[in-house]
């Protein structure tokens, strides 16, 4: 079963940056690609998406201008480049491969890795 580790979370101070990164070890992840964060006392949301062959993706309304998805040479891992981070980015960031592009229907979750921004 494909299994999906997230990683590259950390502390940042505000206006910092972190990339974090999503892989599926022994496959390709060749899959459409959805990243969610759960802010704490909140419900989980999508903040970006990208099509399985990564030709097209979508950021958030919250994010746009500030975070990018993208897709490794080798299609092993997709990344989230978050930039100029803001206190309201802290929560789980979570991988997940969707059924179709930008779906809210998940096959399989990471399991999360934590994003704190805070000075």
């Amino acid at each position: 079963q494909l299994q999906l580790v997230e990683s590259g979370g950390g502390l940042v101070q505000p206006g910092g940056s972190l990339r974090l990164s999503c892989a599926a070890s022994g496959f390709t992840l060749d899959y459409p690609i959805g990243w969610f964060r759960q802010a704490p006392g909140k419900e989980r949301e999508r903040i970006s998406c990208i099509s399985g062959i990564g030709a097209t993706a979508m950021v958030a309304d919250s994010v746009k201008g500030r975070f990018t998805i993208s897709r490794g040479d080798a299609k092993r891992t997709v990344y989230l480049q978050m930039n100029r981070l803001k206190p309201e980015d802290t929560g789980v960031y979570y991988c997940a491969v969707t059924n179709s592009y930008c779906s809210l229907s998940v096959r399989y979750w990471g399991q999360g890795t934590q994003v704190t921004v805070s000075s």
